[in-house]
């Protein structure tokens, strides 16, 4: 299996920067918010990057787009606390516009890189 350093991945760098950005939102909440939307909401963006960063180091294409899949689960959950916290008044307006970017570019990307996982090794074994 060859793949690149997880680091070097535009996808994962993304995550990297949606999770610090979160990061320095939550820090500045009240105790009530960081201990209940905060805490998972910090969670669930972290989980993206981690879980590409294991599938890379899993070794096997299977269980690299399993936690790719992971991963994207864990965005959809990223969503739903922002929802949370945005309907709670926690985010600025713009909180609101920095991370919908980095959503709108993340997600997609997210998908194409699972759809990438193996594809060479499809298109050869087909021949």
């Amino acid at each position: 299996m060859t793949t690149r350093r997880f680091e070097e991945l535009r996808v994962y760098q993304l995550s990297e920067k949606l999770a610090d950005d979160i990061w320095k939102i939550v820090s500045e909440w009240d105790y009530m918010a960081k201990d209940t939307v905060g805490k998972q909401l910090v969670r669930a963006v972290d989980s993206v990057g981690a879980n590409i960063a294991e599938g890379t180091g899993r070794g096997s294409y299977q269980d690299n787009r399993r936690f790719v899949r992971i991963a994207r689960g864990s965005l959809y959950e990223v969503r739903h606390w922002l929802r949370r916290a945005y309907n709670r008044g926690l985010l600025t307006e713009d909180h609101i516009l920095s991370t919908k970017l980095l959503l709108q570019e993340l997600a997609p990307k997210l998908n194409a890189y699972l759809r990438s996982i193996g594809a060479q090794k499809t298109m050869t074994d087909d021949k």
